[in-house]
């Protein structure tokens, strides 16, 4: 994660979304941005003194290298399981570099093949944490780019609450919450 502020100018029409409360807003070319953050290939970004932040996939318009998910296109027309964690494991936590399979925040998920759904159910670290919304915006985003993905459903429950118990080993030593 790093924190060192840059100032940049748009290369081309830049969406995001506004921090903490998800709405999407479109930063127009050609204007001047600070990044303030950047944390598992998303910026956040200050722009008329709003905090926006910028998915990884739209970095090449803060004229920074583009995060590319690819996958490869299943032999039949299902949704694979793999190709969802896959993309799960691309959305960090805006303040924590970890992605949010490994801090143990995705509880459940399920693949409707009829439909071509995929519904999550994920938590956050803090029930009243202001970045739920931007955080489901990036699990729809990403895993809206998994092959055969039509619909993408996000719930977030927060029952049993989270702990850091539930977070992976290396996402412990990684913040240095081991115990």
């Amino acid at each position: 994660m790093s924190q060192e502020r840059r100032v940049v100018v748009t290369q081309r029409e830049c969406p995001g979304r506004l921090v903490p409360v998800g709405d999407p807003v479109t930063i127009p070319k050609d204007t001047f941005v600070t990044i303030t953050q950047s944390a598992g290939g998303n910026y956040t970004v200050v722009h008329n003194g709003n905090m926006v932040r910028v998915d990884g996939t739209n970095a090449d318009a803060l004229g920074l290298e583009k995060l590319v998910l690819e996958f490869d296109q299943p032999d039949d027309d299902q949704i694979c399981e793999d190709q969802v964690w896959q993309a799960l494991n691309t959305v960090f936590d805006p303040e924590i570099p970890v992605s949010l399979p490994s801090l143990g925040l995705i509880y459940g998920l399920e693949l409707d093949q009829q439909t071509r759904t995929v519904s999550v159910r994920m938590t956050l670290t803090a029930p009243g944490c202001g970045m739920g919304p931007v955080l489901v915006g990036d699990v729809e985003s990403r895993v809206g780019d998994v092959p055969n993905v039509d619909r993408v459903e996000v719930e977030l429950v927060f029952d049993p609450p989270w702990s850091r118990e539930m977070m992976s080993e290396e996402a412990q030593l990684a913040t240095g919450m081991f115990s």
